[in-house]
């Protein structure tokens, strides 16, 4: 009889867990935070070092892309970037609509609030 008592005991507490997990699921630790990083981007010909306005820049979020911001007439861009701490960092595209200028791809592993310089070459 004190099998069974165990047995029950156990099931009972499996049961407890079960249900608590499905209502609130798996607790995120750190690892799985996500949130936006503030950045600022100018974006500058590679031929001459002049900013270049009207640069789209989208961020890959998955299988989509999702544009972010354009450039202004400074070639500077503030955009929030979402990102994930598990992940190396965001997917990043620069183009040009014009295409004046070929597109860029990057993958930003440092989120810290700062300028970045990118420079687009010519597409001639």
């Amino acid at each position: 009889m004190k099998w069974f008592r165990n047995i029950l005991r156990g099931s009972t507490l499996a049961t407890a867990l079960f249900i608590f997990q499905a209502c609130y699921g798996i607790p995120q630790g750190a690892l799985y935070e996500t949130g936006l990083a503030p950045m600022t981007f100018s974006l500058v010909s590679g031929e001459t070092g002049q900013p270049i306005e009207g640069i789209s820049i989208k961020v890959y979020s998955g299988e989509r892309s999702y544009e972010i911001g354009t450039t202004g007439t400074d070639g500077r861009c503030r955009v929030e970037i979402p990102y994930a701490r598990n992940d190396l960092g965001p997917k990043l595209t620069f183009q040009d609509p014009a295409e004046a200028y070929f597109a860029k791809d990057t993958t930003l592993a440092d989120l810290r609030e700062r300028e970045i310089v990118i420079q687009l070459k010519p597409a001639k």
